[in-house]
């Protein structure tokens, strides 16, 4: 079992969030479709409004991560957007994205899908670039607008938001990576195909044994290849489906709930899917410390875990100021019921 390390030590020199302003609590949604005898979920989720989508709000997100990163945009040598919600089935949302942040021109660009793991896909070969001297920064962002069919279960969690990250060399890093590991098999546990509008799961897939099952390698993994116990880390960050999972996983794996609460935001803007570990992480960089050590762990239907460890340095107490923090968008809120949700998510279909 061995963990993934660049050739060249590498690091996050930037990230940010975004997290659109509405919200649709879940007893809205409960109170529409019923179904909620067993309790809710989450409490209420992000809604994106009209005028946004994966898109514009990978934009917003990347122009954060550069405000921390402190870099000139055509210093970029890759944008890549993770995304299993992209506005086009053909054209790229990485190239609309390049361009509006001024990083369009000699640039790598492209649009990564995984399911809820897109982001960390993207992440994974943004070190690789940086790691190999093929370049000295690269973005990854994991960005989604998340749809659930009507009165199926997913529209509760079905959020939208998500983060961007730009990988550089460690000596301008405010976290080191220390190493990664990813774990994968065909396991069917979501899906949609072509020309369906929302997607379906496998219900007895979900749980067990797909978000467990990859979750608890990926983690466990990573931390038997680099001789780490929960102990090690101040922090702890798992893909978020619901409130439920990531905290089983997590006392599983041997974490305590102070470990995992501070990037524990599914609860308030719900599953944001491809983003959803990247921006529970963007929120414990909010408040860690030099020195502190900091678990990702993310999950994408199909199936498959990434996993890192990284490192807090002294430069993180500077460039956090530079950008708006994760919570300020996720107390940033705007309550909406069901009919407004119905129209801002395309649910009203008129010939």
């Amino acid at each position: 079992m061995n963990v993934m390390k660049p050739k060249r030590a590498v690091g996050i020199t930037g990230y940010g969030a975004y997290v659109p302003r509405f919200r649709i609590r879940a007893e809205e949604i409960a109170r529409v479709w019923g179904g909620a005898d067993e309790g809710l979920p989450i409490e209420e989720k992000a809604v994106p409004g009209l005028d946004e989508d994966t898109v514009t709000m990978s934009i917003e997100a990347a122009r954060n991560a550069l405000a921390r990163a402190e870099i000139d945009p055509p210093q970029l040598r890759a944008v890549w957007v993770g995304s299993e919600s992209h506005p086009y089935a053909v054209k790229p949302s990485s190239t609309i994205v390049a361009e509006a942040i001024g990083a369009a021109g000699s640039v790598l660009a492209g649009d990564w899908e995984f399911a809820c793991k897109a982001g960390t896909e993207a992440l994974q070969a943004a070190i690789g670039l940086v790691g190999s001297e093929m370049a000295d920064y690269a973005m990854a962002i994991g960005m989604d607008t998340a749809q659930g069919r009507p009165g199926d279960a997913l529209e509760y969690t079905a959020g939208a938001g998500g983060a961007a990250y730009i990988v550089g060399p460690a000596e301008n890093a405010l976290a080191i990576l220390e190493g990664s590991y990813s774990y994968v098999t065909d396991t069917p546990d979501f899906f949609r195909r072509e020309h369906q509008h929302y997607p379906e799961h496998g219900n007895r897939f979900t749980g067990e044994p797909a978000y467990f099952d990859h979750v608890l390698h990926g983690a466990q993994g990573l931390l038997n290849a680099m001789g780490f116990k929960p102990s090690d880390f101040a922090y702890a960050v798992f893909h978020q489906p619901n409130v439920k999972f990531p905290q089983a996983v997590a006392k599983r794996l041997g974490f305590a709930k102070e470990q995992i609460a501070a990037g524990l935001l599914s609860g308030k803007i719900g599953n944001t899917y491809s983003g959803a570990a990247m921006i529970g992480t963007t929120a414990v960089l909010d408040i860690a410390k030099p020195g502190d050590r900091i678990l990702m762990c993310s999950f994408g239907s199909g199936a498959g875990s990434d996993a890192f460890s990284f490192v807090v340095t002294e430069k993180i107490n500077e460039r956090r100021t530079k950008a708006p923090k994760t919570l300020w968008y996720v107390s940033r809120r705007e309550v909406i019921d069901y009919a407004i949700y119905a129209r801002y998510r395309g649910k009203l279909i008129m010939n």
